[in-house]
């Protein structure tokens, strides 16, 4: 990545009318012109052969760069080759490699005599198979759910980094220290691929909740959650969370980082919003 970019992720649409709003949603983006849209599994690789199909689709139709997010708890070398393989054939040539998260009922992920026990491993593999494909793999800003120890998960950052991976994507995050910090030990570990933002607007009091819970999720500083809190409606919600995301942005061009990649939920509206607020669209 040679200039900054903007990137989008979206996620496989379960009903006809979410595919719609999806479609609606890609289309009212593209003039942004991102670098790529991802498309994210489920645990376990639950929405395998949805993002597959979309994936397809979004090449096909809309001509955007696409990124498919490749899982491989619960999968054997065989079956990601195949994904690969058929990836390749149609033009899909960037891959976000994940361990995932395990299938709905597991506690621990299966070890299959033919599988991968980390995401470095899946790095690796797809190097061995496809060396011109370009990978990604995720970055903690707060730290690693299951690894507390901070020099430990630095450690096996820089093992992906080591299996080939070409750049870091982060998980969402609502105060930019955490992200500069990260990029920080990430280059006194010798980790010097690019490594981009990954944003999230809060949008409502149930995804307020929401990330608040999630394993991924990110801490609120204090003046968010002040204004958040004391917020009467999810329309105030909104309009808060659109203005601190973009207040985000706009520090986080300032510091000069890479490009922003933007967790959209499916929804267009309130990227736009940030995106015009930072003079990156102008229409």
């Amino acid at each position: 990545m040679n200039k900054f970019t903007i990137s989008y992720e979206f996620f496989p649409p379960k009903t006809p009318e979410a595919k719609q709003a999806l479609h609606e949603a890609i289309v009212q983006l593209k003039p942004t012109n991102p670098a790529y849209i991802s498309v994210t599994y489920g645990a376990g690789g639950s929405t395998r052969e949805s993002t597959h199909q979309l994936v397809q689709e979004l090449k096909q139709e809309l001509h955007i760069p696409v990124v498919a997010h490749l899982t491989c708890v619960a999968s054997s070398r065989e079956e990601i080759r195949v994904i690969l393989r058929q990836y390749n054939e149609i033009g899909i040539t960037d891959i976000m490699a994940l361990r995932g998260d395990l299938p709905k009922g597991l506690t621990n992920p299966p070890m299959l005599q033919d599988g991968f026990e980390h995401a470095k491993d899946l790095v690796a593999f797809i190097k061995e198979i496809f060396p011109h494909f370009r990978v990604g793999v995720a970055g903690f800003p707060e730290g690693h759910p299951t690894t507390p120890n901070r020099l430990i998960e630095m450690n096996y950052l820089k093992e992906k980094i080591d299996a080939g991976a070409d750049y870091i994507c982060t998980q969402l995050f609502f105060d930019n220290n955490m992200y500069i910090d990260f990029v920080e030990r990430c280059r006194i570990n010798g980790i010097f691929v690019p490594i981009i933002p990954g944003l999230m607007p809060v949008t409502t009091r149930k995804g307020m909740e929401r990330m608040a819970e999630l394993s991924l999720g990110s801490r609120y500083p204090a003046k968010l959650l002040a204004q958040l809190t004391q917020a009467d409606s999810d329309e105030t919600i909104e309009k808060i969370g659109i203005a601190w995301c973009a207040e985000q942005v706009k520090a986080l061009t300032e510091y000069g980082v890479p490009g922003l990649h933007f967790y959209t939920l499916n929804r267009a509206e309130t990227i736009l919003k940030i995106l015009k607020k930072n003079d990156l669209y102008d229409k």
